[in-house]
């Protein structure tokens, strides 16, 4: 938008159309993908906490938290700059699904911050013949870490669902071809790439990619004895 004075505003509904659909189709679905099979073969050791974030044991969840993080505020950004153009909330289904989205998004940023502790190998106290695992959350799979990756990953793919619909009605206001034609391919696209990743075995369990393949890890134990009726 262009600021014509300080309570007027002139909307470029195109640029909101195309900063939207480039932030919620293209790279947030690529941030989701990255998550979901960018994590590492599941190994003995799993991931030393010394390894760095942006190296390959690292990267996806680098990417998960710093990636969607600025998308959403970016998201939040470019909302509240067409709330100001349009003069206000509108009651339009495009504006319904546009908030929802953005206020899903900013669920999972908070949603974050209450994943409780990780836990794990701690490499203070350890020694490579006797490591030593201090409890956590996450290493122990608590409720509360139960609870967030239930609400987490289901509230995720809602936000995509209503970023889709908010897209959808947006082109219904608005129509610009290529945004229809980039919607009607990347789409089926992102499906595509999911399905052939899956097929090739790279979604990793995040608990094993994590702390590591041994039956000693409580949440492999549970899971093993779960298995076997123990």
């Amino acid at each position: 938008m262009e600021l014509k004075n300080a309570l007027e505003f002139t909307a470029h509904w195109d640029r909101h159309a195309w900063v939207m659909f480039t932030i919620w189709i293209i790279l947030v679905p690529f941030v989701v993908v990255i998550t979901r099979f960018g994590k590492p073969r599941p190994s003995a050791e799993g991931i030393p906490k010394a390894s760095p974030k942006l190296g390959r044991k690292l990267l996806w969840f680098t990417l998960h938290r710093a990636g969607l993080f600025l998308l959403t505020l970016a998201s939040l950004f470019a909302g509240l700059i067409a709330i100001a153009a349009n003069g206000g909330l509108s009651t339009s289904l495009h504006a319904f699904f546009g908030n929802t989205t953005i206020a899903l998004g900013l669920l999972q940023l908070v949603s974050a911050w209450l994943r409780g502790t990780h836990g794990g190998r701690d490499p203070s106290i350890s020694t490579p013949d006797q490591p030593a695992f201090i409890p956590g959350d996450h290493y122990d799979m608590s409720p509360r870490r139960r609870w967030f990756e239930a609400v987490h990953k289901t509230v995720g793919y809602f936000t995509l669902v209503s970023a889709l619909g908010a897209v959808a009605t947006g082109l219904a206001h608005y129509w610009i071809m290529a945004i229809a034609i980039g919607l009607g391919l990347v789409v089926p696209l992102w499906a595509a790439i999911a399905i052939a990743l899956e097929a090739k075995g790279l979604r990793h369990d995040t608990y094993l990619a994590n702390f590591g393949t041994g039956n000693h890890h409580p949440f492999n134990k549970s899971r093993m004895d779960e298995l076997t009726g123990d």
